[in-house]
């Protein structure tokens, strides 16, 4: 069933992880998929090879100029917008009393700021056609907090209050805007852990097991698709009950 024939949708830092699960769900549904990377320039062009109807561009997600950019050369090239997923993100984990002020700019730089760039720049298309959904990917640390984590969980956090505003403001415009929230999903990032460590947090999760970045793109693919179109400004935690 292709739930997204038709549509032609943004995702940023989709090289790898989770960006590169939902690239895959979204190409096996029928979208055309305009994608974001930072510096994996090869990997941008593997991906490009491997999927049909599939356009990398390299940009700074916290760049506001480069997101308008983005978006003119994404009309350009496809036509139209009609999904955002606002997915680009980093870590640089410290305690607070440690942290840098490099640190906590520059994360809620990438994170935070990404999503308001990209997410103005696309207002215009998606108001003259009258539709359009913005996912912004938020983590069940942005609703829990987590020591060590202070400039995250702010970040993400900040998604959630953003998204709630954003889809307050154009509903009535048939602009949807939601959150997915991942709790423990195990990626190449993840691979690279203690077993044991992974073992015990794979324990602690009310499904015994963590999540993949197939489970957080099946969210996407929902609150990209029709099948959502009466949904807007929800949070959907995919973290197999960790929060509850």
């Amino acid at each position: 069933m292709n739930l997204l024939e038709g549509k032609v949708a943004i995702i940023t830092g989709a090289t790898r992880g989770i960006g590169k699960g939902i690239l895959e769900t979204f190409v096996a549904n029928g979208a055309k998929v305009a994608f974001t990377y930072a510096s994996s320039a090869e990997v941008a062009k593997a991906i490009e090879k491997e999927f049909e109807g599939v356009k990398g561009y390299q940009s700074d997600a916290g760049d506001f100029d480069a997101a308008q950019e983005l978006v003119n050369q994404v009309l350009e090239d496809f036509g139209q917008i009609d999904i955002v997923i606002n997915n680009a993100g980093i870590t640089k984990d410290n305690l607070l009393m440690r942290m840098s002020h490099e640190d906590w700019q520059k994360v809620i730089q990438v994170n935070l700021d990404s999503a308001f760039n990209l997410t103005k720049a696309v207002l215009r298309p998606m108001l003259k056609q009258r539709k359009g959904s913005i996912i912004n990917m938020s983590s069940i640390v942005g609703i829990t907090g987590n020591a060590g984590q202070a400039n995250y969980a702010a970040s993400k956090a900040g998604l959630i209050g953003f998204s709630k505003s954003v889809a307050q403001e154009l509903g009535s415009r048939n602009i949807r805007c939601n959150v997915v929230a991942p709790g423990f999903i195990e990626t190449e990032m993840t691979a690279k852990l203690d077993e044991k460590v992974v073992d015990e947090w794979r324990n602690s999760i009310p499904l015994k097991r963590g999540g993949t970045p197939e489970d957080i793109a099946n969210a996407c693919l929902f609150l990209g698709s029709d099948l959502s179109s009466y949904v807007t400004g929800q949070v959907i935690s995919v973290d197999g009950g960790m929060h509850m």
